[in-house]
């Protein structure tokens, strides 16, 4: 018997689709969603999803291995659309009959959406899920394959667009929640938050920043200690330098290393200008400049030069937590937010 039964009402289209306990998707940080904080979040009733990255396809067949010998609940794998070797990973997921692709980082290429949804051998196939920065954006990768959407707004960590979540809520779920599937990320770290867009007919939320410190995290104890000690104003976005580069912004906490990612962009900028890299490249430089900076934050604790990647919510995240906690936790404010509505809507009596 759920002890949670008005979020689970309204998150049950989301949980049917995951086919998890609750529609709390982990979103993909790299270096930080791998084997231990996946299979804990899917053991705790939650989604949990392998941030893929920059992988290779060996390295993501190691890392699926690991985490199907730590849990037998589902889980997804996130996948970068402008990967290289994509189509190779895509059969790495099919292979070990991953059951959810998130696609991230850009339109998905020609043939990339049927490829993940092709029939396998044992006549299984896998779900889609995409990031639509835009209503019409949205509409257009459902009409091509997506099966849901994860509407991501500005105060997330990571890579971000520009677009709060508040107003990418209200102009998205409105439009797409009643006939699809669509999960809402970007700055949520209480209940509350998750009631309110379950409410606008969101199916489901996806958390990155409140899981990152979770007890289950092989984050660096100083990495840690980086998030408990920020506010929201701390985690900044990136600034593009150069207009002939077009860089997706990243939000991590400030520090010496968001200043290193100003000289990275004029130095790739520099190459294009030269012709010693074309446009793909140059982005695949950024990205590789993110992952090794991320690397040196969340695995070496160099919190001063690595990048802190961290959405608005840090300010929430105090203390080192089980998983399974923050979820309850969640939960738990989301169902009193929910049960506290009725009432907050009745006019005292004169």
């Amino acid at each position: 018997m759920t002890h949670f039964p008005l979020t689970s009402a309204l998150m049950q289209r989301g949980a049917d689709f995951l086919g998890s306990e609750h529609a709390i998707l982990c979103g993909a940080m790299s270096w930080v969603s791998e084997r231990n904080l996946v299979s804990a979040i899917s053991n705790a009733g939650g989604f949990g999803v392998i941030a893929c990255g920059a992988m290779t396809p060996a390295l993501l067949d190691a890392e699926i291995v690991a985490t199907k010998a730590l849990t037998a609940k589902p889980f997804g794998v996130n996948l970068i659309t402008m990967h290289p070797q994509l189509f190779d990973l895509i059969e790495v997921c099919a292979k070990h009959g991953v059951t959810h692709v998130v696609l991230a980082g850009g339109i998905p290429p020609k043939g990339s959406v049927e490829a993940i949804k092709a029939p396998r051998a044992d006549g299984s196939t896998a779900k889609v899920i995409c990031f639509a920065p835009t209503l019409a954006l949205g509409k257009k990768l459902l009409r091509s394959g997506a099966d849901a959407l994860v509407i991501e707004g500005s105060e997330a960590g990571g890579h971000i667009g520009p677009v709060s979540t508040s107003v990418l809520a209200q102009e998205i779920l409105p439009a797409l929640a009643a006939d699809h599937i669509v999960f809402v990320a970007g700055g949520i770290g209480r209940g509350e938050a998750i009631a309110g867009y379950l409410e606008m007919g969101a199916a489901g939320v996806q958390l990155g920043t409140r899981f990152a410190c979770a007890t289950e995290s092989i984050a660096h104890p100083a990495f840690k200690k980086a998030f408990f000690r920020a506010s929201a104003r701390d985690a900044v976005a990136s600034v593009q330098v150069d207009p002939r580069l077009p860089v997706i912004p990243v939000r991590a906490l400030k520090n010496k290393g968001t200043e290193e990612f100003t000289a990275k962009q004029i130095e790739v900028a520099r190459l294009l200008d030269a012709g010693e890299v074309d446009m793909g490249e140059a982005q695949l430089k950024i990205e590789h400049f993110w992952a090794g900076a991320l690397r040196r934050a969340v695995i070496d604790g160099d919190v001063e030069n690595g990048s802190i990647m961290a959405g608005q919510s840090v300010g929430m995240v105090a203390k080192e937590e089980p998983v399974a906690d923050i979820i309850a936790a969640l939960l738990a404010e989301s169902e009193a937010a929910l049960s506290n509505r009725a009432p907050a809507l009745i006019p005292a009596a004169a």
